[in-house]
């Protein structure tokens, strides 16, 4: 009797451990910096949502501009992503992240000010697309430098025993940061104004300015490792360039990223012009962070056989086949179906990428080549803006036949994980040898 009322207490005391410590593992930064991501990102993605259909319909760009623009918007972070750590390391992270929100509620602020009339002048002295593209930069500093102040206050500001936990954590919030942007967008365009969605985006980050300077205290711990230099950051950046295989996997990888951005890009501009001009655009997009919230760990536990590689295949093909759906039935509830089918895409390939690029990496050069793991994602945003544009330019404005948009988006899915299957051919048994 006693040994068995011992048996059942024991998992109550291991769980009242381990409350213990994740209650006391997290030192106060770290909830500071990861709650201010969330706003960051329901920010960035309150934006992004918006953002075609504000360029198209409301600015008056033509649809090959604006989706060349909103690319340019998602896709020069990941670029700058690079040399942020180098950055949040020289200047630390206080001062980093309080500088990041400051820049980012100014861009969001301008974002949606356009038509104002005190910013009349510099409309008036500049042409409108100059004056749209140098704005739409400028959040890419600022989230460039957010996220090594939050994943390194992470590593920092966490205990051994609960850091897993606190990367956990981290995701999670980014992912509710995700799905809550788009659904205060859609609030915000549909009983205010759109050009409103921006500057409640800017006053979210604004909020978390003030947050940062007097909540935050710089992490600091024994065993920090050195910072890096800016040239040794620019010396990195050559070793894995230098590398032709390492980098061919990125640019085959990149056409994954073509395809998913389109649900930023043209999907809006689709539904809105070619199924139902009143759908919720905005509020569709939260179809994709709610997935991965509710699937990711399901998606995972059953792809952790499967190697790493043929992961990421399997991925772009579901996320490549996703878009027939659309095109074969084109409602607002296929629309809905196609962005999960998606997101199932994204997270059997998400966490097995990260992992394949650890292990292309050579010996001693994780940290480096890991850094450049965000390149696709920049690169795909930044040709997905021109390819979706042209797309529907030429099948919805020129050809009237906009279902054929779908096929084209499908081919490139295909296309890469055909190629990602001849690079495993081809490479699986070959080490990537060091730079010389």
């Amino acid at each position: 009797m006693n040994a068995s009322t011992d048996r059942a207490q024991e998992p109550r005391s291991s769980f009242s451990q381990r409350l213990h410590e994740i209650r006391t593992g997290f030192e106060r930064p770290f909830w500071v910096a990861n709650i201010s991501e969330l706003f960051e990102r329901l920010s960035y993605y309150a934006a992004f949502a918006s953002l075609a259909r504000y360029l198209h319909e409301t600015l008056n760009f033509r649809v090959e501009q604006a989706s060349s623009l909103t690319g340019l918007f998602g896709g020069l972070v990941w670029f700058l992503a690079v040399f942020g750590g180098t950055v949040a390391d020289r200047l630390g992270f206080r001062r980093s992240l309080s500088l990041a929100y400051l820049i980012l509620s100014c861009s969001y602020f301008l974002l949606g000010s356009f038509g104002a009339p005190w910013l009349a002048p510099v409309r008036s002295a500049m042409l409108l697309i100059v004056l749209v593209s140098f704005v739409l930069m400028l959040p890419a500093l600022g989230v460039a430098l957010v996220k090594p102040c939050v994943v390194g206050t992470t590593a920092r500001a966490s205990e051994d025993n609960v850091r897993s936990i606190g990367y956990s954590i981290y995701y999670t919030l980014v992912n509710i940061g995700g799905a809550a942007g788009p659904y205060i967008a859609s609030w915000v365009h549909q009983h205010i104004s759109v050009e409103n969605v921006f500057r409640v985006a800017a006053l979210s980050v604004f909020a978390m300015f003030f947050a940062v300077l007097v909540l935050f205290k710089e992490p600091r711990r024994a065993g920090d490792t050195q910072t890096v230099s800016f040239a040794q950051a620019a010396k990195n950046f050559g070793t894995v360039i230098s590398n032709p295989r390492f980098m061919l996997f990125l640019l085959i990888f990149s056409g994954y990223w073509v395809v998913y951005w389109q649900e930023f890009i043209i999907l809006p501009l689709y539904i809105h012009d070619y199924i139902n001009p009143n759908a919720n655009t905005e509020l569709l997009l939260v179809t994709g962070p709610l997935t991965v919230i509710a699937l990711q760990m399901l998606v995972s536990f059953f792809t952790q056989r499967i190697p790493a590689l043929r992961a990421i295949t399997l991925g772009t093909l579901i996320s490549g086949l996703a878009w027939l759906i659309l095109m074969v039935h084109p409602t607002v509830l296929m629309a809905v179906l196609t962005l999960f089918t998606v997101s199932l895409g994204e997270i059997t390939q998400s966490p097995r990428y990260y992992e394949y690029i650890s292990r292309l990496a050579p010996p001693g050069q994780q940290g480096t080549y890991m850094g450049f793991a965000f390149l696709p994602i920049g690169i795909g945003s930044l040709i997905g803006g021109w390819f979706g544009g042209a797309l529907i330019h030429h099948f919805g404005e020129v050809t009237h036949q906009p279902a054929n948009i779908w096929w084209a988006v499908t081919a490139v899915g295909v296309a890469t994980s055909a190629l990602l299957w001849i690079y495993d051919k081809t490479m699986r048994r070959e080490s990537i040898a060091p730079a010389k």
